[in-house]
């Protein structure tokens, strides 16, 4: 009985899981060293990349948390688009070509060695490493919660097995192909993405009564839907919404696709494709939350589930369209965990077991492997009773990587000065500084910004204070 009433939905996912499988015996048959297995060898054109940029950011975490975040938040949480917009074309026109340049330089392939070469400091990059790690936890508990909630409402799947499902796949064609397979599998991935905005949009829409529907917003409750102070102040609001964000200039899987391209000139044509990309599939999905107050009603508390119960609902969702955008829905989770696994494995094994035991490119391959594993497992194990909400733990996250990484990324690629120390003090002053604001529930402002602030002064201070790194006379002359 199980099986005739989701056939349709298990045999495109077999199709789905094929292409995986297909592309992950292409990535092995393409991995030649550790660089082939971590940044595709540096050989991939903008394009594939720029659809592989967007893709492994709009995870279920867009898809579920973020199209649903404006149930609660209101108008004011279109925020998003624009911010995305922005923060893509300026990923892609500043720090793509530099940032290209200056790791085959350096001979860097993650984001901690390229922090420990760029300011000649082993312990920098063991710090940095230990952020990757903790943030990529977080960010990854809050996909995997995403993508076991829509098993569970579309397959009728137990959570706990949602995950297990997710966890085989993922690490499958991860850890055979490495980055040819992952870049490759999002290009896919990012085409079913962009048809299920559409199809989302275009249903919700049609259900709700039609686009026009948002003009009677101001009549539900007291009316601050329709006011940019809804939910909660508006500049912690619109913290939230920089903070979920920025990672497309600081988060290291985000970053990866830079040092992919085969030319820094390759950038224009990625610059094009992912920001048209983020400015279209944003535009459709950030405000379906506002369209489900007319179809689902009020009084939902947790906002992560009110796209799950829409593309349940068969009156809404067709059965075949249902199939379809859960194979699109799966493959956004698909290309977030891929890449962030692979970033942590990587991480792991280079930044830091790597700095204790160093490994040849075969044995260090094998293990970034087993880390794929490692790392899988026990973040599904988390997701089982996850810590926050989708958009709460993704804009953590990114608000942890802005305030530990952003002043080393942005001034160590266009200033000399900068050393070890002034990498080491803008960690900890953006790290302490966000978890006390945190901690403390100071409200009016957003904890991402005074902690990036604080930050940038650290370093700043730091590196007029003490010589630079020599790695800064090959960089800037």
């Amino acid at each position: 009985m199980w099986l005739r009433e989701h056939a349709l939905i298990l045999v495109l996912f077999a199709l789905y899981t094929g292409v995986l499988v297909h592309h992950a015996l292409i990535g092995q048959r393409r991995t030649r060293d550790l660089a082939d297995f971590l940044v595709g060898g540096r050989s991939l054109g903008g394009i594939i990349l720029g659809v592989s940029f967007f893709a492994t950011y709009a995870s279920t975490n867009s898809f579920i948390g973020f199209a649903g975040r404006a149930y609660a938040s209101g108008i004011a949480w279109l925020l998003i688009i624009p911010t995305a917009v922005v923060l893509s074309f300026v990923a892609w026109a500043w720090l793509a070509p530099r940032l290209r340049g200056v790791t085959e330089t350096l001979g860097s392939v993650t984001i901690p060695d390229y922090i420990g070469f760029r300011f000649n400091s082993r312990p920098a990059r063991f710090v940095a490493a230990l952020i990757v790690i903790f943030s990529s936890f977080l960010y990854m508990t809050a996909v995997f919660k995403g993508i076991g909630s829509l098993l569970v409402e579309l397959l009728d799947l137990s959570y706990g097995l949602s995950l297990f499902v997710v966890v085989l796949i993922v690490c499958l064609y991860t850890m055979i192909g490495g980055f040819h397979s992952v870049a490759r599998t999002d290009f896919v991935q990012g085409m079913l993405m962009t048809m299920a905005a559409v199809l989302m949009f275009f249903l919700i829409t049609r259900a709700a009564g039609g686009i026009g529907r948002l003009a009677d917003l101001a009549q539900i409750g007291d009316g601050s839907l329709v006011r940019w102070d809804t939910a909660q102040p508006l500049g912690m609001l619109i913290g939230v919404v920089f903070a979920s964000t920025v990672k497309l200039i600081v988060e290291p899987r985000q970053l990866s696709r830079f040092y992919a391209l085969e030319t820094e000139t390759a950038a224009r044509s990625g610059l094009v494709v992912s920001t048209l990309s983020f400015l279209i599939v944003f535009s459709l999905l950030a405000p379906l939350g506002l369209y489900a107050h007319f179809v689902v009603g009020q009084g939902i508390a947790d906002t992560d589930q009110v796209i799950p119960m829409m593309l349940s609902d068969p009156a809404i969702f067709p059965p075949v369209v249902q199939a379809l955008l859960f194979l699109a829905l799966v493959s956004a989770a698909m290309s977030s965990l891929d890449s962030v696994l692979l970033v942590m494995a990587s991480t792991f094994q280079r930044d830091l077991l790597g700095l204790l035991v160093p490994a040849d490119d075969r044995h260090a391959v094998r293990n970034t492997r087993i880390c794929v594993v490692l790392f899988a497992a026990i973040t599904a194990i988390l997701a089982i009773d996850p810590p926050g909400g989708i958009v709460e733990l993704t804009s953590f996250s990114g608000a942890l990587y802005a305030a530990c990484f952003l002043p080393s990324l942005a001034l160590g690629l266009t200033w000399r000065r900068g050393n070890g120390a002034a990498a080491l003090w803008s960690f900890t002053a953006g790290g302490v500084t966000l978890g006390l604001w945190m901690l403390l529930d100071i409200q009016g402002m957003h904890a991402v910004f005074p902690a990036m602030a604080i930050s940038f002064a650290a370093y700043c201070a730091a590196a007029w204070l003490a010589p630079e790194a020599k790695a800064a006379k090959g960089l800037f002359g």
